[in-house]
């Protein structure tokens, strides 16, 4: 009898797909040292994730100086953003503190990374949100963090309103001065710029003039950056200026959102008289302070509140700024706002007719946002997602 043979061809095995792994890293301050340990973090994962045999590397997101208590960091956000889109299937950290000290926040997170299948991993509890009592300790930690950080801010406010309490300024940076055993000392050469800025406000320049100046003329702000129109009325605003201090000005909401809130009698504040030598004299800093409100008052009666089709679309490929709407001798145009303050020197990217950049783009309602290049191209972001590049018609 013929023995007869079956074969049985078996499905080949397909080799299990590597696990994209991500890192988080955050130091709470900007201090050298630690961002040294920062570098180090990512050196660290870096090597971590890459020597692990069935990971791949998806990066390493780190934060500078930033409260852990805020979920609006930057790299902390394009890594959810990541996470949402698919690209990343575990994140590993340092522990519960770096990735968040804000307990809602922290429970959000993982439980949203938890409901796309992504695991977090704290190395310092030994934690995996993924697991079946990850969420109970990681409720219980959390908590413990957030107390933490309430109680630092305690204690960094006791010593704000103590240094108050004695005439002392809590951050005491200040262009036209430097801060020497505890009191303010003038540098020469920056109190005459201080006056000079004064003396040209009352002398019927706006700011951007005054900025314009400056950064013409190679002054550089305390920080050795170019001058903004903002940082020249901080300096017309200053009380500092006039040898007084008045202290607690402004004070933070609460430890958990560190919002920055206009000082209206909620707290103590602190008059300091004759704390320092002055720059100017209390009567020019009133008759600058008189001239602001007078200028506030005549340009509110003349600003116009009306928006057009193509505010906040059209950005300057060169500075990043938005275009404006301008009036000029040849009819309605949209300008960079950086070149129309700063001038070429700064920022070359010119005008563009009205009637060419809406007869280019069409149908305003189905874009997101435009990007003026230089080379007399619109690149075009679409709501959908899509792009296109389009140069720009001919009048």
């Amino acid at each position: 009898m013929e023995r007869i043979v079956k074969q049985v061809q078996f499905p080949k095995m397909k080799a299990p797909k590597p696990k994209r792994v991500a890192a988080y890293a955050r130091v709470s301050s900007g201090k050298d040292a630690m961002l040294h340990s920062l570098s180090a973090q990512v050196s660290y994962y870096s090597r971590l994730i890459q020597s692990h045999n069935g990971w791949e590397y998806a990066g390493v997101y780190a934060d500078e100086a930033l409260t852990g208590t805020k979920d609006d960091r930057e790299n902390f956000q394009r890594l959810l953003s990541d996470c949402r889109n698919g690209k990343v299937d575990m994140v590993i950290t340092k522990s519960i503190s770096r990735f968040a000290r804000n307990t809602v926040t922290l429970l959000e997170t993982v439980r949203e990374l938890k409901g796309y299948g992504i695991d977090v991993y704290f190395e310092e509890q030994n934690i995996h949100s993924i697991s079946s009592e990850g969420e109970l300790m990681l409720t219980i930690l959390a908590s413990y963090a957030q107390e933490e950080s309430r109680s630092a801010s305690e204690n960094q406010k006791w010593r704000i309103k103590h240094n108050f309490e004695n005439g002392m300024p809590w951050n005491a940076t200040l262009f036209g001065y430097r801060y020497e055993n505890g009191e303010y000392v003038i540098v020469p050469e920056e109190a005459e710029i201080i006056r000079k800025i004064f003396e040209m406000y009352l002398s019927g320049k706006g700011t951007v003039a005054i900025m314009n100046y400056l950064n013409k003329s190679d002054i550089a702000t305390r920080k050795g950056n170019q001058w903004c129109k903002n940082g020249v009325m901080r300096v017309l605003k200053n009380y500092t200026y006039t040898g007084n201090l008045i202290l607690q000005r402004t004070y933070r909401k609460d430890h958990l959102t560190k919002e920055l809130r206009i000082n209206n009698g909620e707290l103590a504040q602190y008059s300091v008289i004759n704390s320092h030598q002055p720059i100017i004299t209390m009567e020019q800093y009133q008759a600058v302070q008189d001239e602001i409100k007078r200028r506030e008052k005549q340009y509110a009666r003349c600003k116009s509140k009306a928006t057009y089709p193509l505010t906040g679309l059209i950005r300057c490929e060169q500075c990043g700024k938005n275009y404006r709407r301008k009036t000029t001798p040849q009819g309605i145009a949209w300008v960079c706002s950086t070149y129309n303050t700063q001038g070429k020197a700064v920022c070359n990217a010119g005008y563009i007719s009205e009637d060419i950049l809406l007869a280019t783009l069409g149908e305003l309602d189905k874009i997101d946002f435009v990007i003026a290049c230089k080379n007399n191209a619109l690149e075009i972001t679409f709501k959908d997602g899509t792009k296109c590049v389009k140069q720009l018609e001919r009048e």
